[in-house]
């Protein structure tokens, strides 16, 4: 069995904004790249993805939840997370579950393919790549600490992604502000 790949660079970038052990919830997780990298930090996980048998090597990590979330209920009614990763994956229509499932003061990392992509690969239809600032527009009002929207390059290989890190308000707006650290 293949390993998977290892954790998205973008995501190690930001884990330092996240509570020790706190909830994570790693939503289109797939093989759980993102889920074993938390779950082995001593957080406690959630997966959501609609492939069951990838999840199921990923069970005893944490909770895995088998969900279509494009045509399926929302798995996760009435439950927030601490943070929320999302990545290589868009499903607009799922945005306003995404936001409330984001406990106040936790932690959004979103990275996925963005308009201009289809001049490098798959996904090429417009519903499946972000426009220009649209992941600005789904944090408005929260703390953004870092965007990004452009091409990223590696031997052989291009991709058009756009990226956010934000941490949605708290009772207290002083509250999320967190420290940045050093790379």
């Amino acid at each position: 069995m293949l390993s998977p790949p290892p954790p998205s660079d973008w995501i190690l970038r930001w884990q330092h904004l996240l509570d020790p052990h706190c909830t994570v919830l790693d939503l289109a997780c797939g093989a759980g790249r993102h889920l074993r990298h938390f779950a082995q930090r001593g957080h406690r996980v959630t997966g959501v993805d609609r492939n069951a048998e990838a999840l199921a090597p990923l069970a005893h990590l944490g909770e895995v939840l088998p969900a279509d979330l494009e045509n399926g209920p929302w798995p996760l009614a009435q439950r927030q997370f601490a943070a929320v990763i999302v990545t290589n994956y868009l499903w607009r229509p799922r945005w306003p579950q995404l936001r409330d499932c984001l406990a106040p003061g936790g932690v959004l990392l979103y990275e996925t393919f963005a308009h201009g992509h289809a001049a490098y690969g798959h996904p090429r239809r417009a519903e499946f790549l972000l426009q220009p600032g649209e992941l600005l527009s789904l944090c408005a009002g929260w703390h953004i600490v870092a965007y990004e929207h452009g091409v990223l390059t590696s031997p052989g290989s291009a991709q058009v992604v756009q990226r956010i890190a934000a941490v949605r308000p708290a009772s207290d707006a002083a509250d999320t502000l967190r420290p940045l650290q050093a790379e």
